[in-house]
């Protein structure tokens, strides 16, 4: 067995900015790092889920890419919600609280938080599945061309809708320190992959932009949508809207493979030209960090990379101690 590969991805490293704070993730293991109200640093690390270790038909090609979005989905709700629970603890409430949250309150007890949570993550997911996937689809029949442009058309007014949100998110100061916290991770990461020290200095000198950016994930996403749906063309509006969600872990299969897999481990002259405009969206949705920030990214990325070192003992133990057992079994058979 090739050690030093095994050693190289367990080091492979991804992120997420939350609510006054950053999550890193390994391939074990994540660390999540937030800024409470008085200043100090609170960390979070926790085991990630084994799924891809017990059922090894969800690391093959397409499917891994629809089980790391899923996971990714799950984990960075998770942590969004634990960031704010944090970052706004000890902000009071209101006194009197509304004939529908006495009601809840009733209703749900101290299940009422985790209630209020998932609903939230399966509205905004409606939310998304009708703003990005079917209002675009709709749009598309409106306009007068061949079928085989209408999946352009579609794909053009995804995108125009994808740019146009973040534009308008990005007005809140709430969502531009978000952006900043991504941009301080993006840094920390490269700083990493640099092999440079994880110094404030050192990090604040590298890029806010990285190619492996959920951002240029995005706009992969929406390119080969829509490059599928000029060859699959499908008549009628409400066949038209099930088709664009059925053959969503499809499109995220192909995404995962093409941004990830393969631009996201490249740097050649096609995977600069494919991940460009994933880069220069980058800039709308991150934002230079201040120093204090920076702590944050470089405190969640030095946890999570020592839990992922200790991993990775244990694993480099368990293979030494086979490779002791070979010759032992060798001498055995010999001596029969």
């Amino acid at each position: 067995m090739d050690k030093k590969v095994k050693k190289e991805e367990l080091t492979y490293y991804g992120g997420q900015a939350v609510m006054e704070g950053v999550m890193m993730r390994g391939k074990k293991a994540y660390a999540m790092a937030v800024r409470r109200p008085c200043g100090e640093i609170t960390t979070i690390e926790k085991p990630l889920s084994t799924l891809t270790q017990r059922f090894p038909i969800l690391k093959w090609p397409l499917v891994r890419g629809v089980t790391a979005l899923c996971s990714s989905m799950a984990l960075g709700f998770t942590a969004l919600s634990q960031s704010a629970d944090i970052a706004f603890e000890g902000i009071e409430e209101e006194e009197n609280p509304s004939r529908l949250e006495k009601f809840l309150t009733e209703k749900f007890g101290d299940k009422l938080n985790d209630v209020m949570k998932w609903f939230a993550m399966a509205f905004a997911i409606i939310i998304a599945l009708g703003l990005f996937m079917l209002l675009p689809a709709f749009i598309g029949t409106l306009v007068p061309v061949s079928p085989a442009l209408t999946g352009v058309v579609e794909g053009l007014v995804r995108i125009v809708i994808f740019v146009a949100y973040i534009f308008i998110v990005s007005r809140s100061k709430d969502i531009q320190r978000v952006f900043q916290y991504h941009g301080a991770e993006h840094k920390a990461i490269i700083c990493h992959e640099k092999n440079l020290p994880l110094t404030t200095e050192n990090v604040a000198a590298c890029s806010c932009l990285h190619k492996r950016c959920g951002t240029s994930f995005m706009l992969v996403v929406m390119v080969i949508t829509m490059i599928l749906f000029m060859i699959v063309r499908i008549e009628g509006i409400w066949l038209r809207f099930a088709s664009r969600i059925l053959l969503l872990p499809l499109i995220a299969g192909l995404s995962y493979e093409v941004s990830v897999k393969w631009a996201g481990q490249q740097d050649n002259f096609l995977v600069r030209a494919i991940i460009f405009p994933g880069m220069l969206m980058q800039r709308m949705t991150t934002a230079e960090p201040d120093e204090a920030q920076i702590e944050v990214a470089v405190t969640a990325l030095e946890k999570v990379i020592e839990q992922e070192s200790e991993e990775w003992q244990l694993i480099a133990a368990k293979e030494e101690e086979k490779e002791e057992e070979i010759p032992q079994i060798a001498a055995s058979e010999e001596s029969k």
